[in-house]
Parts: structure tokens; sequence; C-alpha cells
């Protein structure tokens, strides 16, 4: 069986740091691994649209930013697809089929599903396009017949709704739909990078986020903002590393050689903790040092986007050819689905039996 990756984001604004560690940066790594036959990148606007339907705009001006931020990252057109859900109406159609396959007791009870109608505030009046959001999402993955979905944690129970989907479908249609599994970063503190004011989520919606595309200026402004020990008031209190945004925000970037290179004085990032831990080392100084790893961390990416800025056409040619070869590949899957429903009547040659 090939190896084939589907993932993808909602282009609802830049992406920030938290896409990076959550998902972008594996993404790349898998790109580049060798290991996969097929990787599908989707902007998954028409998702986007079922919490934005009076805001099209929002969503059209969108789209170039996360493709820029895409190529920024590293993700390579010559390695992956990247393109336009909307490009792919077979995405749609999967849908339906499937929506006839979910309770909408089963929706309700998925964690993610919950979570962001309460973040949208839609307990009053919840769109349907939202509501079947996770099951639009078992579409997209079946389509392309991923085997491996690289998300950030937050999306795991719609893996396991879109794994419940395909073993509905073929217990009832026969062997079709490919199930597929979940890759989660490998380092915890990617798992949910908490936002830059302490709330459990970066979000864009909340306005606590540190994007891609941000400038040098911008970027310490946010460092040097951030939310840390509310209780570490001196610098020779001792201070609170768990559940501390600036020291999960170092887990996540820290590399050796940035110790070696701004903070001499100290053997590697454990040292580091455990002088806050113990009193003497003040905030300033650790985000400061933060300060300096996402400069490096970031630099290149901002560059990266800044070039790509300047070739949109061709940023423009990568999308449109990145459809066609998805929407050539959901169409043969959709085929198959129809085929297993029994509703395939003018390519059956047996109908009129």
């Amino acid at each position: 069986m090939k190896k084939i990756i589907l993932t993808g984001d909602r282009p609802t604004g830049r992406l920030h740091v938290g896409h990076y560690v959550g998902s972008l940066q594996e993404r790349v790594k898998l790109q580049n691994s060798g290991d996969y036959d097929e990787i599908y990148i989707m902007i998954a606007d028409a998702q986007a649209l079922t919490d934005n339907a009076e805001h099209p705009e929002k969503v059209r001006q969108n789209i170039m930013n996360v493709a820029l931020d895409y190529l920024a990252c590293g993700i390579d057109p010559a390695k992956s697809n990247i393109f336009i859900q909307s490009m792919v109406p077979e995405l749609t159609e999967l849908t339906f089929y499937y929506m006839n396959l979910v309770t909408v007791s089963r929706v309700q009870r998925n964690p993610t599903v919950k979570a962001e109608i309460q973040q949208r505030n839609f307990e009053a009046s919840i769109p349907v396009g939202f509501f079947c959001y996770p099951i639009s999402q078992a579409a997209d993955i079946t389509a392309f017949r991923a085997t491996t979905v690289p998300v950030g944690e937050d999306q795991l129970p719609m893996l396991e709704q879109c794994k419940e989907i395909v073993h509905k479908f073929n217990s009832v249609y026969g062997e079709t739909l490919t199930e597929p599994d979940i890759i989660l970063p490998s380092n915890k503190a990617c798992l949910r990078l908490p936002g830059i004011d302490g709330k459990a989520k970066m979000s864009k919606s909340l306005g606590n986020c540190i994007y891609l595309s941000d400038e040098a200026e911008d970027i310490k402004k946010k460092v040097m903002s951030m939310f840390t020990d509310p209780n570490h008031l001196r610098v020779e209190d001792p201070g609170q590393v768990e559940g501390n945004p600036v020291f999960i925000y170092l887990d996540a970037f820290c590399k050796q050689e940035y110790v070696d290179e701004f903070l001499p004085d100290y053997a590697n990032l454990e040292e580091l903790k455990e002088h806050y831990k113990r009193g003497g080392l003040g905030d300033v100084k650790v985000k400061k040092f933060l300060n300096n790893v996402m400069q490096a961390e970031l630099a290149p990416i901002r560059e990266r986007r800044k070039s790509w800025e300047k070739r949109l056409p061709d940023v423009y040619d990568i999308l449109k050819e990145g459809s066609k070869v998805a929407e050539a590949k959901a169409a043969e899957t959709l085929r198959d689905v129809k085929n297993s429903m029994k509703i395939n009547y003018f390519e059956d040659p047996d109908f009129l039996k």
C-alpha cells in the first residue's frame, strides 16, 4: 500500500508558531524523509467558511497568506501538492454520503467540536456546516487515501471520528476506504503551545499569537510581554517552571546550540531551569534568551516568505497545479465509493438487469 499524507489548515489568518511546532515542522520533516509516496497539503477554505460565511473576503485574502507560510516553512511543491479545498468538489459529495453514517449525538460528543462551539459562542445557534466539520474532515482524509495525518493534539478527536466513519463505511459497503494513522509532535511542549497571555491555546481570534511572518521588533515586543510565573515577583524568589509559558516555549524551540551561543554561562536548558526554580534568576533575563531563540528560529522563515512574496504568480500556479492533482486523486476515491454504494448507475452494466 502507498504511504500518503494529508494535512492542512484553515485560511483565517497568517499561521503562527503554534502551527509551526504543532504540525508544520513535522510536515517538512516527513516530506523530506523520502518515506512517503504522495503528500497533500490542503488550504481548508470550505471549512473556514463554516464560521465565516458572512465574511468570505476574510477567507479569500488569507489563501495566499497560508500558501506563503507553507512555502516559507519549507513545504516543497516538487514533493508536496498544496491545494485549495473548494477547488476539489468531490470532497463535498463525499461529505454528504458520510453524513448518513454519523449520528447527531456522536458529533455533539466530539471534544474538539464542543470546545470550538464554546469558543465561538455558537451554543444557541450552531451553523450546520460547522457542526458537520468532523465529517467534512473525514472526507478530506479518505479522499486521498491518507495513511498518515500529522496534526496537533487538539485534532486527535477528529481523527478518531474519521476512523469510526471508515469502519462504518467499510462494514456496510465493503472494504473501500483507508484508515489513517495520526502523527503527533514527539516533543510534548509542542502538543499545544499556550498563547503569550498564558491562555491554554494560542489562537488568532484571541490575539495571543506570535506569527511566523512577524518582524523582529514585533517578536521581541511579544516575548518581553509574555505571561510568566505570577508568584515570581523578585529576582531572588524561587520560580515555577511547570506551566510557565516562557519555559514551555523554550522547551519547544530551544536547541543546545542556542544555549551555547546566547547563554554560555549555562551548560544546558535544564541548568537554566534549576536556577530559576531555586531563585536568583529574573524573568527579564529568561525572556531575553527566549527572544534570541525565537529570532534565530523565525528569521530564516520570514526571509523565505519575503522572497516568495515577490513571486506571487508562481505561488498562484503552485496552488492551481496542486488543486488539479488533488481533484484527480479525489475523483478516483469518489468513483470507488459510489461503486461500493451501488450508486454508479450509468457506469454499471448490470443496472438494467
